[in-house]
């Protein structure tokens, strides 16, 4: 694995986000108010040296993260 450092949002998803949610969403609350939470050199160990890259761990991380918390925030209890 290549750890990649923290990538940048495109511009023009940055504007279509804006203008989804002008009052924001906990995901681009997260990525402005926390940055980089889960950095790729803390699953460094997890991956093998061979085969293909893949998506980076930290931001598949994260998005589990915010789907949890989505789905504890409708659930019925």
């Amino acid at each position: 694995m290549q750890p990649r450092s923290w990538w940048q949002v495109p511009e023009q998803t940055v504007l279509v986000a804006r203008a989804a949610f002008p009052d924001g969403s906990l995901a681009m609350s997260a990525r402005d108010e926390l940055g980089e939470v889960f950095g790729d050199e803390q699953f460094a160990q997890a991956f093998g040296v061979r085969g293909a890259p893949a998506e980076s761990p930290g931001a598949l991380a994260l998005v589990t993260a915010l789907q949890y918390v989505d789905y504890a925030a409708y659930r019925v209890i």
